[in-house]
């Protein structure tokens, strides 16, 4: 397993919260994601060998997150 701290602008209310979380887990290998909803911190672990970090951020953005590292 690897982990990643990314940071998702929007992540910062409970609803924005629970479809971030659902759309990161709907994703194959991706084990947990832990949220703090002071700065939309997002800590993810996940397995490299069935996505990478750039996928991740990749399908978040494609639904319109603004994401960084």
């Amino acid at each position: 397993m690897e982990n990643a701290t990314i940071y998702v602008k929007q992540a910062t209310s409970n609803s924005n919260i629970q479809d971030v979380e659902s759309l990161l887990l709907k994703s194959d290998g991706i084990e947990r994601a832990l949220f703090d909803t002071n700065d939309g911190e997002i800590k993810v672990e996940f397995d490299h060998q069935k996505i990478s970090l750039q996928q991740i951020i990749g399908t978040l953005e494609a639904h319109g997150l603004h994401v960084t590292i």
